[in-house]
């Protein structure tokens, strides 16, 4: 398997540095100084006409996009929003406020959200999110007029080419994806280049948890030597986590259909030579759209896994059911949903699932009535994005919920719908019509 990435040469070291945890793949390069060579560079990448697929980013996606063959499995990578608030850390770290600043190419919900998460104050951070047809010079001019409205400080930038325009004339915090993020990205994308290899067949997430930091070496090794998993790619995750990436029919062989873990309650797992007793882990299975799903699923399930305090594990998915405990002893399947009312009959007129259905009703409580944005609905569930907005045009066709208008944080940048879930009053009425 030969996988493309299209990268700027400054940071070519980080992508090298994300990639070499993927064994059994080759990589061929398409490194860029400036954005008008971008072009050039992914038709020279595409002549050596043997790549199972693509990595590029938001700059490279949109200057070369009619470029790509139909059918080549491609992925953007883009900063997520642990890079921003990463940015942020060295903001402060300098002696920098956290506000006024500037910020260009992240969605205003991502701003959004982190901002939210740190307490600042939204009103005084502009953003100018990506666009296709967005020059540099277009980045460049929004910021001076920002930064001299304002006043502030510095800018955060996600675009190599707007840093390089900007230093020199005001501080600048890059906020370029993270080796993590780009990981998770060629995960995704060796993912669906295997899943297409193997006839659509779907990959799964699967977070163990060791009962302590000390023992995560002992873990990873533990699952090295599963025989079950010697298919799978394993790594460490977190300070007390292992992750494995492998088709979901791995995992549903490996907890003989999502029913009981080869592990003992004391001595860990069972066919595994030589190991050390230790508590055993607990355990979240996801299976999302992407990798990237799959780990967030995988990670909830785990969380849930560790609240029950004992060698059990959980498996979400990512139209929201739940099954678990899996335990041990192989205790019957049971499903996170209770029944409520009309919930079956609910989800029914929706085309949900009850689990769906339930996880709705209880995000509907803790709005209290606040609307809500798709991303934000999306990252409620464990879902993608677009995955959001399919929920809620299904959603809006069952008349369980209604538009209630936009929001635009700043005056450039396309509205963001907000929408107000209206399940609790047919549901209070048994689901009907």
């Amino acid at each position: 398997m030969t996988i493309g990435i299209v990268v700027h040469s400054g940071q070519r070291g980080r992508f090298t540095e994300a990639a070499r945890t993927l064994t059994g793949v080759s990589f061929a390069w398409a490194v860029y100084e400036r954005e008008e060579e971008i072009r050039d560079r992914v038709t020279d990448l595409l002549s050596i006409g043997a790549l199972s697929g693509l990595l590029l980013g938001l700059v490279p996606h949109a200057r070369a996009a009619d470029l790509l063959p139909p059918g080549l499995p491609v992925v953007i990578t883009r900063s997520a929003a642990l890079d921003l608030a990463l940015a942020w850390a060295r903001a402060r770290g300098n002696g920098w406020p956290a506000t006024p600043v500037s910020i260009d190419t992240f969605p205003d919900e991502t701003v959004s959200e982190v901002a939210g998460a740190l307490g600042l104050d939204r009103s005084s951070i502009a953003t100018l999110p990506f666009r296709p047809e967005q020059t540099v010079a277009e980045v460049v001019t929004f910021h001076r007029e920002q930064l001299e409205r304002s006043g502030a400080p510095y800018v955060i930038t996600a675009r190599t080419g707007v840093a390089a325009a900007l230093d020199g004339r005001t501080a600048v915090l890059p906020a370029t994806a993270t080796a993590g993020t780009i990981r998770a990205d060629l995960h995704d994308l060796v993912s669906r280049v295997r899943s297409r290899q193997a006839g659509g067949q779907r990959f799964a997430a699967a977070v163990f948890r060791a009962p302590e930091p000390s023992t995560r070496e002992a873990l990873r090794q533990a699952l090295v030597e599963l025989p079950q998993l010697a298919d799978a790619w394993i790594d460490e995750h977190g300070p007390r986590g292992v992750i494995a990436f492998a088709p979901a029919i791995v995992f549903e062989t490996l907890t003989d259909h999502w029913v009981s873990l080869p592990i003992d309650e004391t001595t860990g797992f069972h066919g595994v030579r030589d190991a050390e007793p230790s508590p055993a882990p607990a355990v979240g299975f996801g299976i999302g759209g992407s990798a990237r799903s799959s780990v967030a699923l995988a990670d909830q399930a785990a969380d849930r896994a560790e609240r029950d305090g004992a060698a059990a594990g959980y498996l979400i998915t990512e139209d929201g059911m739940m099954i678990g405990p899996i335990g041990r002893a192989g205790p019957p399947l049971a499903y996170t949903y209770r029944e409520h009312g009309g919930l079956e009959d609910l989800a029914a007129r929706a085309g949900l699932s009850a689990a769906t259905m339930s996880r709705l009703a209880a995000l509907e409580r803790s709005l209290a009535g606040r609307a809500i944005t798709p991303g934000e609905l999306a990252r409620a569930l464990g879902i993608t994005d677009p995955s959001g907005r399919r929920l809620i045009r299904k959603l809006g066709e069952a008349g369980l919920v209604a538009p209630v208008g936009s929001a635009q944080p700043h005056h450039k940048g396309r509205p963001t719908r907000l929408y107000r879930l209206a399940i609790q009053t047919p549901l209070a009425s048994g689901g009907g019509q």
